[in-house]
Parts: structure tokens; sequence; C-alpha cells
């Protein structure tokens, strides 16, 4: 033992004190403004189907067509594996696990549309497409044929359409509650926002419609459409889009880019028009740094190549979505758009290709980290937490397996959850 330090020290305990008391109006805000992921699972992509041809089995066509699909242009491992570029050792996991994916849960998020993909109709049409589509959604989750998170994308809050968008949510939402209540898997897309000011009268509404029926505050949350320059860069210079994630309130759930509404406002050429676009690139930085923090999920847009016709011209399409969603990984954007059944199998494929080539190493880093032994990489508590949100993640989708994940890690799926958000809970590791 060596010679104890006599400790001393200068400054009275008022001091530390008064900072605190000084402190403590920033400390609620940056509690308020920045709480963290909320813990909760990000479904993989977004499937838009227009209100009009919405059916109750609309999500299983999705599946079936998508397994269609996969059996006539990559029926087995080694060709899907050849025309995507999949490495050898994960061809047979991830195609299995594709298949299985499509067999059981095709579709994770799915949004009726009653915006571009439904166009203009007439109050009386709108009106019952809309307590249509509540009606199945209730039934869905009542039969436990639902997505994991379903609802509807109306008209934005622009004056020509404000009205009836207004009333498309209403009737919805009043038919879920007329139907047994409103749904755990609930969400609501806003589209086209270009001023906060819009984010705050759809606060507005959902407020009232939370007093009619005696909800509690704040239970219907929304995502928020970026589709014009004016929401990424503001008259004024500032960055709109994190003035209208405050707009909301703490209901903003997410931010999803619209590729080819923004490209346009931009300027950009209809050939050029994809989410790799440097304009997409800038708007997505943006979007990600202001909602970084937040609790907010920032989702890429879509490609609208789709792959149909002879398999040459399939597998082109399939290269083309597996890339651009390999990309989007990459730079942290976990969910994107699928515009037709056939985006799913090259979805699912990037998506688990993703997961399982970074599964062995992230374990083994996480292990390490926890049990304090090192190794040749230096990671720390913010590296925990981003390696224990990749391993969620893949487990979420399917990609992983929770024993697997168990096996290599030595931790259960609660301490994955403790260390990858605070909202999750208190972090004790035990036996998996």
């Amino acid at each position: 033992m060596g010679q104890q330090e006599k400790v001393e020290t200068s400054l009275a305990g008022a001091v530390s004190d008064g900072i605190s008391a000084s402190l403590a109006p920033v400390d609620a805000e940056l509690a308020g403004r920045y709480p963290g992921d909320p813990g909760t699972r990000q479904p993989v992509h977004t499937v838009y189907v227009p209100g009009d041809v919405f059916t109750a089995g609309a999500l299983r066509a999705w599946g079936d067509e998508a397994l269609k699909a996969l059996d006539e242009h990559a029926p087995d491992a080694a060709a899907l594996a050849e025309v995507l570029g999949i490495p050898d050792e994960l061809a047979g996991p991830v195609h299995d696990r594709v298949r299985a994916k499509l067999e059981r849960e095709p579709v994770e998020d799915l949004r009726i549309d009653f915006e571009d993909g439904y166009g203009p109709r007439s109050d009386a049409e709108e009106d019952e497409a809309a307590a249509r589509a509540a009606r199945l959604v209730s039934e869905a989750y009542a039969q436990g044929t639902a997505a994991p998170y379903m609802g509807i994308r109306m008209k934005c809050m622009e004056a020509a359409v404000r009205d009836r968008g207004i009333r498309t949510t209403d009737v919805f939402l009043t038919g879920l509650m007329r139907a047994g209540g409103l749904p755990d898997g609930l969400v609501l897309t806003l589209p086209k926002v270009t001023y906060p000011e819009q984010v705050t009268a759809f606060v507005q509404l959902l407020e009232a419609f939370e007093q009619a029926h005696g909800l509690p505050d704040g239970r219907i949350g929304f995502e928020i459409q970026i589709e014009t320059s004016q929401s990424i860069l503001a008259a004024d210079g500032t960055a709109a889009v994190a003035r209208m994630i405050d707009a909301a309130r703490g209901r903003a759930t997410g931010l999803h880019y619209g590729t080819f509404d923004y490209s346009a406002c931009v300027g950009v050429s209809a050939a050029y028009q994809a989410s790799d676009h440097p304009a997409a690139d800038h708007a997505k930085a943006v979007m990600q740094v202001a909602a970084a923090g937040t609790g907010v999920r920032v989702s890429d847009g879509s490609t609208n190549v789709l792959p149909v016709g002879p398999t040459p011209q399939v597998h082109e399409a399939w290269r083309l979505h597996y890339g651009l969603t390999r990309r989007a990984l990459a730079r942290a954007y976990y969910q994107g758009w699928d515009m037709h059944p056939g985006h799913l199998p090259t979805r699912y494929a990037a998506v688990y290709t993703f997961y399982r080539e970074g599964l062995e190493q992230a374990a083994a880093r996480l292990a390490a980290y926890v049990a304090k032994t090192g190794g040749d990489v230096m990671d720390e508590p913010a590296t925990a937490k981003a390696l224990s949100g990749y391993l969620l993640r893949g487990i979420d989708c399917g990609a992983l397996d929770t024993a697997e994940v168990a096996e290599l890690t030595g931790l259960t799926r609660a301490d994955l959850d403790a260390f990858a958000s605070p909202r999750r809970g208190t972090l004790t590791v035990t036996a998996p």
C-alpha cells in the first residue's frame, strides 16, 4: 500500500450549489429536448398502398408477390448471392431468412396513402375510403394479421388541401376509436411540411381529437415528411427541420425523406432523382443532425425503378435497390420506403446481410467491453451503445436470433436494451 493522499479543497459547497442552480434550466431543457432514443423497434421500411386499393389481404398479397418474384428470379441461395454479391458464407442464412420473413411478416410498416398515391377524389369517396381503412386496420390488429406499424398519410397542411387532410385524419381516427381504440402501432405521416407552423397546426388537430375522446395528452404521434427545400433551409437561414421537431412538442416520431418531391424542388432532372444524389445526401445529413438525441428517427426515401419484366431487368433493378439500401444502412438510415412487392426481397436481403456480416465482430467487441478484457479496438460507453443498438435492430427485423446473440455476447435482451438506451432501464448484466 502506498502513502494515502491528503485531499483538500478550496471552495465552499455553496459554489457548487450555485453553479447547479444556475444550470438547472439548461439541465431541464437538455432532458426535455434530447431524451435519446425511445428504445422501441424501428421498422426497416415503410410500404405505401393507395387508400382506394387497400384491402384486408393487402399485406399477404405483398408477401405472396414478393415470394413469387424470389422464386422466379432467384430460386435458391446461390442465385440470390450471385445477383446481389452476397458472400458465399452468408448466402444460405440470408436466403432462408428472407423467405421466412416474406412468409411470416412481409411488411413491417404500412401507410395507407391519401396523398400523392391517392390523388384528388370527391369528398364522399375519400370519406368512405378513410372509414374503410380504419375498419380494416382495426380488424387486422384484432385478428393478429396487422403489420407491427400501420396508419395513414393524409393530405398536407397547405391551403388547397388542408380541410380535406384534416377531415380524413378525423374520419380515420374516429373510426379506430369506434372500433375499439387506437392500436399501439398507429403511425400518421404528415407530408410536404414547409413551415414549422404547419406542424404546430397538426399538433392542435391531434390535441383537439384527444380532448374530444378523453385520450391522454400526447397519445397520438406522427412523422414529418421532408419534401421541400424550405424544410431544410428556411428563408432566414436556419434549419427549419430542427424547428419542426420542436414545434411537434414531443409528438414527432420520425423524419421521412421524400426522394422525388425534394429532388424536383431543388431542380434535379427526372433521370437523376435518386436517394444517393448529392442533394439528397445534404438534406438527409441535415435531418440526421437535427434529429440526433431527440428520439426522432430518420428514414431514407425510395427508388422508383421497379423490379418487373424479364429476369435480367429484374436483376438490374434488384442490384440498384440492394445497393441503395446498403448505402443507407452504412449512413445510419435504418429505414426506407418500398414502392413495390418486388422490392421486399432485396430490402430484406440487404438488411440481413448488413447485420449478419457484422454479427461476430460486434458481439466480440461488446463482450470484451463488458468483461473489460480489451482487444484491438479501444471501446467506450458510446461505442457499447452503438454495438448494442446494432444487435437489437438485427434481432428486431429477424436478421439475428436472440439466442445466438446471447451466446456470443453473454448478454440478455434486457442487457442490450440497457446499453442501447437510457429509456430501456438500468443496466444489470446477467447470464443469458
